[in-house]
């Protein structure tokens, strides 16, 4: 049996964009995903946020059901176009509003608020004036989490900053794969450390709290023992993981990163004391993990979001896969935290989304299998020394799950779209008594 200490944070996860609905209610303005969501061929389907699963109207009865499922904590994203509709200036208070009802809900069922400030939907105002890509999104972002942060400052311990910047630059700026939708690798590159700057500058006006940030981090492994393979997992392991991660926990770049970018940038949008802004203490890390990679080095070009690095390709490991197509390895979880407890030691960790989209409405068994085996990596990780924390399931709600719209369904509990009926899963259930038991 693997059983975790009576302390172990049980949650379960949100965003906004994904399951608010309500986009043009109580005054919030449009975001990029507004935008790009109603653009032909964006999303499948055309599918878009503008009701997903209408929690903005129907948060209490979401709350019920994760206090029925014994949650101690629900992370969830803030909409800075409710909060700030132009993306500066002028605060709407209905907005707020709406964060404090559902924070003063949380806290009246015992369950925790987890917020995150910034979960990708950046007002359009913002975008058009530049988007990250340029350095007044990073003042922008902090003068919003000032204002976030002193309206629920009394009711909030845990701030997390950002919800994987990776995916905000790289698939926003450089394959266009997400909102704005721009393939502008360089951009992309400038995205990356000014959402890394913002981060920083919300830090130092989240003083008091718990701060945090969230990366979708994963085990990059080469496909062979070949020089040309280890070199790739390398390249990849760089552009995905440590051009996040040594910034925030070094001050640094990593040297062989800044080599791999050259020909995309000279790193001359870093200005002198960002890295010290960046490297604000965390009092923790979020892990987002889904799947681990397998890379080789590739003869000729592919195009991919690993800008700097185009000729290396992503393999086939011939493990199972979940209906979105993402393989399926929970050993990759082990390594990838045991990794991060090896390099950057003594920061606490929590897993902040890990889950599986699978085509069975009810009776989802293969989530249920997933989750467990991921479940027992994590214990097996603690057990060997690594501190973690907590995990939030992903998701709570089958949601809008960005460009692929409504046909990939990752809740615990499902929606029932056409008439927003709530029904819980087998998985939900199964995590119930995994909460109620604290062990698998």
């Amino acid at each position: 049996m693997s059983t975790f200490d009576p302390e172990f944070l049980w949650g379960a996860a949100t965003s906004g964009y994904q399951i608010e609905g309500a986009v043009a209610e109580d005054g919030r303005g449009p975001s990029i995903w507004d935008t790009f969501s109603a653009t032909p061929g964006a999303t499948d389907n055309g599918d878009t946020g503008a009701v997903a699963a209408d929690h903005y109207h129907r948060y209490r009865e979401d709350v019920a059901l994760m206090a029925g499922l014994g949650l101690d904590a629900y992370r969830f994203s803030i909409a800075w176009p409710r909060v700030q509709p132009l993306g500066s200036g002028r605060v709407d208070q209905r907005g707020l509003d709406f964060y404090r009802r559902l924070t003063d809900e949380l806290l009246e069922r015992g369950i925790e608020p987890w917020p995150t400030l910034y979960h990708w939907d950046l007002p359009q105002p913002l975008e058009d004036a530049g988007g990250w890509p340029e350095r007044d999104t990073a003042s922008r972002f902090a003068e919003y989490a000032a204002i976030v942060h002193e309206a629920l400052a009394d009711r909030v311990t845990h701030w997390t900053t950002l919800n994987e910047p990776w995916c905000s630059a790289f698939l926003g700026y450089a394959t266009g794969r997400h909102a704005p939708g721009r393939r502008e690798p360089a951009a992309a590159v400038r995205a990356a450390h000014h959402l890394l700057l913002g981060h920083g500058l919300a830090a130092r006006v989240l003083g008091g709290s718990r701060v945090g940030i969230t990366l979708n981090l994963t085990d990059v492994r080469p496909h062979s023992a070949g020089e040309a393979d280890q070199d790739a997992a390398r390249r990849i392991d760089g552009i995905q993981n440590r051009i996040f991660l040594d910034p925030l926990l070094r001050a640094a770049y990593p040297d062989d990163v800044q080599k791999d970018l050259a020909d995309v940038t000279d790193f001359g949008h870093v200005q002198d004391d960002d890295l010290e802004t960046i490297a604000a203490p965390l009092d923790f890390l979020g892990i987002n993990y889904y799947a681990p990679l397998l890379v080789s080095a590739a003869t000729e070009p592919v195009p991919t979001a690993y800008v700097g690095s185009p000729q290396v390709r992503v393999m086939d490991g011939g493990r199972p896969r979940t209906g979105i197509g993402w393989e399926i390895d929970e050993q990759g979880l082990f390594a990838l935290l045991s990794g991060l407890a090896r390099d950057y030691p003594a920061l606490p960790l929590y897993i902040t989304e890990n889950g599986a989209a699978f085509d069975e409405p009810l009776h989802d068994d293969a989530r249920i299998a997933y989750l467990d085996a991921h479940l027992r990596s994590c214990a097996r990780a603690i057990a060997s020394g690594v501190p973690l924390k907590g995990y939030f399931a992903w998701s709570l709600l089958d949601n809008f799950e960005w460009a692929y719209g409504y046909a990939q369904r990752f809740g615990i509990v499902h929606v029932d779209y056409a008439t927003q009926r709530r029904t819980l899963k087998n998985s939900a259930r199964w995590y119930a008594g995994v909460i109620e038991r604290g062990a698998l």
